[in-house]
């Protein structure tokens, strides 16, 4: 253990002193719980994690989770000055090791409303130039930012965790789906369907080509219902679900896809903002560029091709779709 960032052995210990515990309901689809408290008369939430009812933790497969091992390494306290990340104690139990809790201030007032309405341009275009400084922050670093795999990552919203789930009797919502979802998309979209659905059982050709061009700390998570907006500017960032070592446009990619309802501008458009937000801090990006984010945005479907396939064979699909068949030709 860090004495510079410690990990409290129980999660009693991280709540010494807390008062007026109340459930929250959050809009995350894990299985995670939330309780709001007062501590010295401050407001925080505690986030339970707990691989017994977490779906997404048994699908990272990081010991107590992914977060504790981030607040361990000192890796969120190195992140950049554009973001907020509200955690203050973290705690992993010894009595029960599948069990760990974050403290953290009580960021809901700057969250992103859970609405379906856009966001602004404004607002987009922040957070994609933030999302560019946490990865230009770790582009070289001595951290060890090897946390969740990248093929783990491309494996969490697979058949095997749906499947894997079902054996365990789990009746969580997204592992239903994402069993329906695969077998939808051969229906819906086979073209599409030719290109994912063999990576989505082995994404090493994907993972193989992408570990050719750079990384760097990647997220995992750039949903929405994660971000949000402080009085400063500075771009609340939550619930390090799938971070580790990645390509930095697979961050990108995934905040395409499972925002896409809500963007404000296209997504060429998004794409050129974080491109040009990386070479505004130094990054040469025209060597690569066009490989990994074929091959990211071709990842993405890998990811949420399930998803996709339930609106059926629209504008959306379409264009994943040809991003697919794109990256496709950059396997070989």
């Amino acid at each position: 253990m860090s004495d510079r960032y410690p990990v409290l052995d129980s999660v009693d210990a991280l709540l010494v002193g807390a008062t007026g515990r109340t459930p929250l309901d959050a809009p995350g689809k894990s299985g995670a719980v939330l309780d709001r408290v007062t501590i010295d008369g401050a407001s925080y939430v505690v986030k339970y994690l707990d691989h017994e009812g977490d779906w997404s933790l048994r699908a990272a497969g990081v010991p107590g989770s992914s977060t504790v091992a981030l607040w361990r390494r000192g890796i969120l306290a190195a992140l950049p000055d554009e973001i907020v990340q509200p955690i203050v104690a973290v705690a992993h139990d010894r009595e029960r090791p599948t069990l760990a809790a974050v403290l953290m201030d009580d960021v809901a007032e700057t969250l992103v409303p859970a609405v379906d309405d856009p966001i602004t341009i404004e607002q987009n275009d922040r957070f994609l130039d933030h999302m560019a400084a946490v990865h230009v922050a770790f582009w070289d670093t001595d951290l060890d930012i090897d946390v969740v795999t990248p093929t783990d990552r491309y494996l969490e919203l697979s058949p095997r965790m749906a499947a894997a789930e079902a054996a365990l009797g789990s009746d969580h919502l997204v592992p239903r789906l994402v069993a329906q979802g695969w077998p939808l998309l051969e229906t819906v979209a086979p073209k599409a369907a030719a290109i994912v659905v063999p990576l989505v059982h082995d994404p090493a050709p994907l993972v193989n080509a992408l570990a050719a061009t750079p990384s760097t700390l990647i997220h995992g998570n750039w949903k929405l219902d994660n971000l949000g907006t402080d009085s400063e500017g500075r771009t609340v960032l939550l619930d390090w679900e799938t971070p580790g070592r990645g390509a930095a446009t697979a961050d990108l990619a995934w905040y395409l896809a499972i925002n896409c309802r809500r963007l404000p501008v296209s997504k060429e458009q998004a794409i050129a903002t974080y491109r040009a937000a990386l070479e505004r801090r130094g990054i040469d990006t025209a060597p690569w560029w066009d490989t990994q984010i074929g091959l990211s945005l071709l990842g993405a479907l890998v990811q949420f091709g399930w998803e996709k396939a339930f609106s059926g064979y629209d504008d959306e699909l379409v264009w994943w779709e040809q991003r697919a068949i794109e990256g496709a030709a950059l396997l070989a």
